[in-house]
Parts: C-alpha cells; structure tokens; sequence
C-alpha cells in the first residue's frame, strides 16, 4: 500500500514565500557605520527577486557557482534567497582565508559570479588575478578605489530588474549552497547542501529541544554567514518569522554591548572567544544591559564552565552549547538540560557538548571500528548520520573520513544513554601520555575560570619519558601578573595530578583559526621552531 500524501518538493522558494506571506513585516538589521539599515522580509524577497534577475542576465544559470565574499548584511540574506532558489548554487566564501586558499577554493567550485562588498575589495583584490573561472565581480556598496578592475554595481543591477522572478520547480536534491571547511590541515574541503538539508535543518532548528527559534525571537547572528551559513539561520527566520541583527565586521565586545542595548535581540549564536571579549568589556561598561537575551547559543569549540556561570550569576541569561560542524549542516547536538533538572544542576548538563538533536544518529567507535557504550565513560570517535549531514565532499575523495555510512567526525569523547555528548579532544589534538588520554579540552576550560586568564590553550608537546605530556599557553588578564606556579596549583585542585602540565607559556594573543577556533597547530609550530619562552614548573 502506497501513500496517497502530496508531495511537493522541499525547496528555499517554498521557505522564501512563507516568510513573505506570514512575516511580511518582520525585519532584518543591519549594524552599519552610521547607524542601522532596516529591510522588511517582504521588501528583502522582492529584492532576492531583482537579484535573481540580473544574475541570470548576466549568463548564471542552473547549477552555476555564484561566490559571496561579504559581510553579515542585508545583501548577503538576499544572495542566500535569490542563488539557490533560481537554480544555481550559493558558494560562501570565508573572509580570513589566507589568500592561496580562498584561490584554491573559488578555482576548485568554479564559481562564475562573485559578489564583494566594497569594505572587502582590497582583501579580493589580492587573488583577482588567480581565479579564472570567474567572469563577473559585482561589488556591494561604494568603491572608489577599483581595486577589482571592472566590475558591476549591486544596487545598479537591482535597480534595472524588476520583482516578480519566477521561482523553477527543482529537484529538493539539487545542490543549493556549498561551503568549504576551514582548512585547518591540507585543502579546504567543499560541502554542498541540498534544497531538501537545509529545509529539514531549517525545521530541526525551529524545534524547543534544539535552539527553539520562533516569531517572538530577534536573533543577533554573530556566527559569520560564510561559516556553515551562520548556522541555518537566514532560513530559519524566513521559516519561524525571526527578525535579525547583522553586525556585518563589528564584531567586538563594546558594539555587540550596544547591539543588546539598543536593537534588544532575544538570542544570539556566536563562538565562544566573542562572549568572552564582551564579558571582558562589560567589566567596565557603565551602560550594560542584556535583559532582553532569553540565552545564547555557543558552538564552534568548548564554553567554559565559568563563562556558562558568568552569564548566569551576574546577568541571568541561560547558555546553551551547541556541537556541530561544516559537514553536519551545522546543528546536530544542543545542550538543554532534560526536564525536572533542579537549577542548580542544570549547569553540570550545559557544559556537556550537546545531546543529539532529532533527526540525526550518533554513535562513538573505537580505533579497529567497532562500536562502542553508550555509558558516558567509554571514550571514542563520534560517527554521525542523518538527512542534513553529508555523505561525500565535492570533487574530492576521502573514504578515510567516512565508515559504514556514517561520518567519522574527528571529534573524540564520550555519549551517554540520554544522548549528551561531551568532546574531549580532536583526533589530532590529543594527548596520549603513558598511554593515557589527557582532556585538552578540560584543562583549556579549568585554567580559564581562574579570574586572572583571559584565554588558554593546551597542545601536546613531545616528551622523552612519557611520549605526550601538555603544554599550556596562557593570555593573562589586562594588569595580571599571575604566574605558571600560581595557575598550576589552581589547576591542582581540579584536576587529576598527572594531568597537571609541566610546560607553561604567557602569550599576547591565541592564534585563531578563519572561523574563530582556538588554532592550535601553529602553536605548535612555534613551540618545535622554540618560538616559545616556555618555563617549566615541576
């Protein structure tokens, strides 16, 4: 017996037209040197519309790359309405990628079109000359200087088109956007979502056990819309009516305080290090006030348990923590606390890496593959599957990252019979010392509470007795002058003693990676060239 149920095809047009019919009048911020543009969902489809146009004027047709090198804007929303929906496929480009490896990327989609806003144009500039494939750069905003050489007027283009695009019925397995991981080892490797992924992420995203977003909530997206598409947001608002804040490169934690003062956002996504510099600020800020935010949804890499506690003791904004990667579309684990959790203990679950979201599987397995409990003891390498986390990468083979029809996440820690996860490392991240695993990520988060760090970071450095022992690189507090003594006795108290590091090191700044991650390679590199003052404290 067959089902007799409708089946229309999941796709971004479908999520652009309710938006525009039921949310009509929500709007969409963005933060800008003068002060803030604002666009209603209805006006911002119609100019998707108008972008649509001028793009297939311009010779994109079904399938064709059109680049987006842009900011969190108003604009940057239109080309993720307009691109995937008439056919071709949306290729957001990260910003801080060293210029060999933006040129690599663009090359390796063979992206056609490229959009750039005008702020962005001497950072383009650099690899104008490297990217063949692309025939057309249309730049966003004033641009004097014409770095570029010819190109196109966004708002020119728009102008002489008009609304009304016919949105084509596609295939919801078509290829919608693509993105390329950060490239933290090797090649940055693409991956493209499909109409029907981001529709059902889209809907996992709305859920009340994943990040919740509804009507009642004004997001301040954070999380760059080059980085796993700012964690699905832009089509979760079209979908949930959300209105959101777009910061566009005011990024630190001064602007983002005025942001919750002013624009008076519900929630906020964000990496971890950008919370950190606002609770850095806030210190001293005269005019706080997050009243406003019912939480803030973390991810990217590990929030410390003092952050989390920060947040709620002195501002009363819940923390929720989110796992998930450029593979996974992004989201594929939340750290809600289960029901009846007393508050007191809810932050022992809020510190956890996330518990599996509906939709997806999650499992760990051992070295020889073999899968492993499910008690929250067992340490192994998460594998995932599901309806928005990718089977391949585009144009490259990488069997070694994919088993049984499950991606091999890299990540490594342990699951529980609930569903919470708790990372303890990256695959090429741990330490393994005497043949014990060592927590970098567990030391990075306790060295972090001590009131006079500001960030740490901990990478495995050679050791003559034990393979493997961990090096601790810390930026102090503006004014500290705490000491290696000082942090390891503190560490001494909890954690477990042959955990304690021997090697510490104060820097100015942790290297971060494209993305915001702590990037823990080149601290490496640093401490093999000796680039390091390292002390030893026994």
């Amino acid at each position: 017996m067959k089902s007799t149920m409708q089946e229309a095809p999941l796709l971004i047009s479908g999520i652009i037209r309710h938006g525009e019919y039921l949310y009509a009048d929500k709007k969409i911020l963005t933060v800008t040197p003068e002060g803030v543009d604002e666009g209603t969902f209805f006006e911002v489809s119609k100019r998707a519309e108008r972008l649509a146009a001028a793009l297939e004027r311009l010779g994109v047709g079904p399938g064709d790359r059109v680049g987006t090198f842009m900011w969190n804007n108003q604009a940057h929303v239109e080309a993720y309405l307009a691109v995937p929906s008439m056919g071709a496929v949306l290729h957001t480009l990260n910003i801080r990628l060293f210029p060999d490896q933006l040129a690599y990327v663009i090359n390796h989609a063979a992206d056609k079109v490229v959009i750039v806003d005008a702020t962005l144009a001497p950072l383009f500039a650099k690899i104008r000359d490297r990217i063949p494939t692309v025939e057309t750069i249309v730049v966003n905003g004033p641009e004097p200087t014409a770095v570029l050489g010819e190109t196109l007027d966004y708002e020119t283009l728009l102008a002489a088109e008009q609304p009304g695009f016919a949105w084509p019925e596609l295939d919801e397995r078509d290829a919608a956007i693509m993105c390329y991981t950060s490239g933290t080892t090797g090649n940055p490797k693409g991956v493209v979502y499909s109409h029907r992924s981001i529709w059902l992420h889209s809907l996992a995203s709305m859920t009340a056990n994943s990040i919740g977003l509804c009507e009642r909530d004004r997001c301040l997206t954070i999380v760059p819309m080059f980085h796993v598409n700012a964690w699905g947001s832009v089509y979760t608002a079209f979908f949930g009516g959300v209105e959101l804040i777009l910061p566009q490169m005011f990024l630190q934690g001064g602007p983002i305080i005025k942001m919750c003062r002013e624009l008076r956002p519900t929630i906020s996504l964000a990496v971890p290090s950008v919370w950190n510099d606002v609770l850095r600020v806030a210190e001293t800020e005269p005019d706080v006030d997050f009243s406003s935010l019912r939480g803030i949804l973390m991810g990217g890499s590990a929030v410390p348990r003092h952050m989390i506690e920060q947040f709620r003791d002195r501002y009363g904004i819940d923390v929720v923590q989110g796992w998930g990667m450029t593979e996974t579309s992004p989201l594929a684990a939340v750290a809600i606390p289960p029901s009846g959790t007393p508050r007191e203990q809810e932050i022992d679950y809020r510190v956890k890496s996330g518990r599996v979201v509906a939709g997806v599987e999650m499992r760990i397995t051992g070295d020889d593959g073999a899968v492993l409990a499910r008690d929250g003891k067992t340490v192994g390498e998460f594998e995932i599957r599901g309806p928005w986390i990718t089977g391949s990468y585009f144009g490259t083979d990488d069997p070694e990252k994919f088993h049984d029809g499950w991606l091999r996440t890299g990540d490594i820690g342990t699951l529980d019979a609930e569903g919470f996860m708790v990372v303890t490392d990256r695959t090429k991240d741990v330490i393994k010392s005497g043949g014990e695993w060592i927590s970098s990520v567990e030391l990075e988060s306790t060295v972090m509470a001590h009131p006079e760090v500001f960030e740490a970071v901990v990478v495995a450095v050679p050791d003559e007795r034990w393979q493997e022992r961990p090096l601790c690189c810390v930026v102090r507090q503006p004014g500290s002058t705490v000491t290696a003594a000082e942090l390891k006795a503190f560490l001494a108290e909890r954690v477990a003693k042959w955990w304690l590091p021997e090697r510490w090191a104060f820097v100015e700044s942790v290297p971060k990676t494209s993305v915001g991650k702590f990037d823990k390679k080149v601290l490496r590199a640093e401490f093999a060239e000796g680039d390091l003052d390292v002390e030893v404290v026994d």
